[in-house]
This record gives C-alpha cells, structure tokens and sequence, in this order.
C-alpha cells in the first residue's frame, strides 16, 4: 500500500462504466470537499460491472500505469461495489479503494457536528461496513485447522461482526431517543402556530445562504457539497408583519445509497411537516434541469408532494439576462434570486406571505381600543389586511390559522 507524506495532498483515478458525465464530475467535486485531487478519470464503456473487479480484468494494466504515472494514492469508483470487487481490486492495485457511498459517508462524518448527525453517520457506516466483512475470515486466516474447523482470522472477523451489529442496536437505540425530543420539539413549534417553512434542494445549491441573508442569523455557509447535515431552524418577519420558521435542510443528491437514506430519514421526514416547501435551484449549474428533477423526486419519495411548494432559481447573477428569461417562460411562477447578492429577496418573501395565506381564514372582526391589545399579542401570527377606526372601535379585517381567529373572536365585540 502507498504511504502517504505528512501535509501531501491526496490524488485520485476516477473509475466509472456508467458515461454519465454529470455524475463524474459530482464525484470529483465530491473528493474535492474532501482536499482529495482527481488526477484522472478512467471510463470504461460495459453494460454491467465485472462480478471481479468491476472494470474487466483487461483495464487492470491500465489502472497500474495511471497510477504509477500519476502518483495516485486511491481509486474511486463512481458506483457502489460489492465486497468482492473492493477486495480484488486492493490486492491488484495496492492502493486505498472507495466507492461513492464511503465518499459520501466520508463527507458526512466530516460535517456532523451535533448528537444525532454523528450517530446517524456512523449508523450508516456500520451498516455499509458489515456485510463487507462476511467472507474476510477466510482470506485473514491461512492457519485455519482441518475441515469443518474455522481459523483465527474467521474467528476474529466473526467477533468485529458481532460488535457492530451491537453497535447498531445501540445507535438504534439512541436515535429512538433523540427523535422523541425531535418529536416534542416539533410539537412546540406547532404549538407556536407559526408557520413552517423548509427549505430542501440539491447539494450546494445556496439553502443555508438564503436562510442567513433573511433570517440575519449567523449559518455555516461553505462552497461545498454537504455543509448542512442537521437541520437548522430560523424565525424570519415577512412583509406582513406575520413571522414564520424557516428550516435548513440536508442537501439532496442523485444515486444516494441505501445505507445513508436510512440513517437520514428521519432528519429528513421532518418536512412533511412543513406548511410551505421552497425547492432552491443552482440556475448557473449547467446541470440544474437533472438536479432539479432529482430534487423533485425525492420530494416525492418523501409523500411531501401535496404541500405547497415554490420553486426557487438561485444564484442568476451568474447567468445572462436572457436565460433568466427563459427560464421564467419554461416555468411560470418560478422566483429568481441571488442570495449572496441580495437581489429577489424582497420578491420571494412577498410571494411566500401569499402562499401562506391560501391555507388560511379570513375574518372581519371588531374591537373595543383597549381590546386592540389582543390583536397585538397575536401579530406574529396573523395578517391584517384591514383596519377602520370608528367611534371608540376598531374594525379589522385577519387573515389567521382558524384557532387564531378563534380566540380573537373572543375578545370582540361583534363580527362582521
């Protein structure tokens, strides 16, 4: 195996039989998170992985001479491979192996910072690692005994295996708890009767930026893929007056293995109790069409289809005029904005106080002046669209959740 020098950045072949272009430049900008530099991208042109080595065994050759020519420290494959394949292709090329599932996995253990994003991390690592395990004893073990009778190296892997699925359990366990507390945290927000507004998109595409410039919050903003593992809530004032939660969520990608779906999909149901989706496109990404029907996919994965949803096309300061046209004629309703510069803000909140209100009811009601103190304790809360002032009343038009309008009903006079 090649060792690798103290502050030496680490470089990587790319291997891939797929000739899907975008995905291999997601992948390099994938070990690019990671400070890892793809000095080259090897494609092979097959319809199925070979069950050995995943490229044929003829590209085996090739791989050596990249190698040595290119002083590659890793080969990535652009795909999941099965245990066999990784093992086979160690032994062959004598460097580190990963495919795109321990990248990701490697990214997210990188980012995680709370409780439940480390846990969940290692969650999914466990669970890619264990059945990579099973066949290892045998090829560890060269002292195994007679028929029937299991070596030390069979031994051993069987005691790893064991202590992970333990670990499993444990985690298992723990993410139990802490979705409980998620669960009565939901709950409080919903007791707030303020509105939740999550923000969900591929990877990347400026999420935590929006949220930090209209929330004035301090957020991680990072140019790299993954830099929001744990969601993140935020109390914005819209235009209205009326404030809502607006949630931060894990950036979605294509191909997302199986293993990080599960350890993720609790964190990421969390939308389904959202009152208002903004799905935010990168419109410079000359890929955006494909990520934005990835993104729109797991939305429906999700069953979070019928929520309301707006689509947002970010950072168009960094495309002509006359694609932003385009744009808006292809998809009628869309908002187009820049969240590092600021521009569309203004639009999108506006358009997001009127998505609101369509859930909503409206009711004129009238008060006393010295009552009109109950409406103030619930401005967060409501729109008023209307006020006359008569005599030593005020007559309001709200516009409020039912339960809001309920209790202001209370406090007036008559209603009209």
């Amino acid at each position: 195996m090649q060792q690798i020098k103290r502050n030496e950045l680490m470089r990587a072949i790319v291997i891939t039989i797929k000739g899907d272009y975008s995905s291999v430049e997601e992948i390099q900008q994938l070990l690019r998170t990671l400070n890892i530099d793809t000095v080259e991208v090897l494609y092979q042109k097959r319809e199925r992985p070979d069950s050995r080595y995943y490229v044929g065994e003829g590209k085996i050759g090739k791989l050596l001479e990249l190698i040595d020519f290119s002083g590659a420290h890793m080969v990535v494959v652009d795909d999941e491979l099965t245990p066999v394949q990784a093992k086979n292709l160690e032994k062959k090329l004598s460097v580190v192996i990963k495919d795109r599932t321990q990248v990701i996995l490697d990214i997210f253990a990188q980012h995680a910072t709370t409780e439940e994003g480390k846990l969940q991390v290692e969650f999914a690592k466990l669970k890619y690692e264990l059945p990579r395990l099973i066949g290892q004893g045998k090829w560890l073990s060269r002292l195994g005994g007679g028929t029937g009778t299991r070596g030390p190296g069979e031994q051993k892997i069987e005691e790893k295996r064991r202590k992970i699925r333990e670990r499993i359990v444990a985690i298992k366990r723990q993410l139990s708890e802490l979705a409980k507390d998620r669960t009565q945290q939901r709950k409080m927000r919903l007791n707030s009767e303020l509105p939740m507004v999550s923000v969900v998109g591929y990877t990347n595409a400026g999420k935590s930026s929006l949220i930090k410039i209209i929330s004035g919050s301090d957020i991680l903003i990072a140019n790299q893929l993954f830099s929001t593992l744990s969601p993140v809530v935020r109390r914005v004032k819209l235009p209205s007056g009326r404030v809502a939660l607006f949630k931060d969520t894990v950036g979605f990608i294509k191909n997302v293995p199986h293993t990080i779906i599960e350890a993720f999909k609790s964190t990421l149901e969390e939308i389904l109790f959202s009152d208002l989706i903004l799905l935010v496109v990168d419109l410079s990404d000359e890929n955006f069409q494909e990520k934005l029907d990835t993104s729109l996919s797991v939305v429906y994965e999700l069953g979070a289809d019928e929520i309301p949803r707006l689509l947002v096309f970010n950072k168009v300061d960094l495309i002509p005029y006359s694609q932003r046209i385009k744009i808006l004629q292809s998809y009628p309703g869309a908002i187009l904005i820049s969240a590092v510069k600021a521009d569309g803000i203004r639009e999108l909140l506006s358009c997001i106080d009127k998505e609101l209100e369509k859930s909503e009811k409206e009711a004129l009601l009238t008060f006393k002046l010295q009552d009109m103190s109950w409406v103030l304790k619930e401005r967060e809360k409501i729109v008023v669209k209307e006020q006359i002032f008569r005599d030593n009343q005020v007559i309001v038009r709200i516009k409020a959740r039912s339960s809001v309008l309920e209790r202001l009903r209370q406090h007036s006079t008559q209603e009209g």
